[in-house]
């Protein structure tokens, strides 16, 4: 694929979505012609073209809140783009880290579930105290009960796994999971910073074709 085999529009824009390589929350939508387009893959970040200013806009150069892109796809119309970026800051000018934060319609059957959400209101449980939280709870014991917690669910873990229980061995990691995030609000530990350690071990062989980690 290339910038020549996608379709503009009338205007020469193509729309972009924008969405975070980590958390895979999308952050905007915004719009892109052939120059910003070019720009944005040589300088390895999102530009994009202003419809309300007639210009280019080059994200984060105004506020630090760069977007470093990871990759860009074409959809099978080749008249549309997705960006998947590792952002510096918020991606929204009001400060929240998506631009897509006004529920419309949420249904009452259906629930989402990601380790963001979960890790927010780990952090909420511990700047605004909930009475009878067992989360709270943990966070007003302190560093020493948190990891005991972990130590305990790490054995739970090896004794189903010993026990070849997979159903009780992913209950265990289930809990392992949960405390280790506890410990890392308690120590100021982001997704990101573990997503970021892993990705810094991450390489790709071209030679055999294989990944591997080192």
């Amino acid at each position: 694929m290339r910038i020549e085999d996608l379709k503009f529009d009338e205007k020469g824009l193509i729309p972009v979505v924008v969405t975070d390589a980590i958390s895979k929350q999308v952050l905007t939508l915004a719009y892109m012609n052939r120059e910003s387009l070019a720009i944005s893959m040589e300088k390895g970040l999102t530009c994009f073209f202003s419809r309300s200013r007639g210009e280019l806009w080059l994200k984060g150069e105004t506020s630090g809140n760069y977007q470093h892109l990871v990759s860009l796809t074409a959809d099978c119309d080749a008249d549309a783009l997705v960006a998947v970026v590792e952002k510096d800051g918020p991606a929204c000018h009001t400060g929240h880290d998506s631009c897509f934060f006004l529920p419309l319609w949420v249904s009452e059957e259906l629930h989402e579930f990601s380790l963001e959400g979960l890790m927010e209101l780990l952090i909420g449980r511990k700047t605004e105290k909930k009475e009878g939280s067992y989360t709270t709870y943990l966070f007003e014991k302190g560093i020493d009960k948190i990891l005991k917690k972990v130590g305990e669910e790490c054995t739970e873990v090896i004794i189903a796994a010993k026990a070849n229980d997979k159903a009780e061995t992913v209950y265990e990691i289930a809990d392992l999971a949960y405390h280790v995030m506890v410990l890392m609000v308690e120590m100021g530990i982001s997704l990101e910073d573990v997503h970021r350690e892993l990705a810094s071990r991450h390489v790709i062989d071209h030679k055999v074709k294989q990944e591997k980690m080192v």
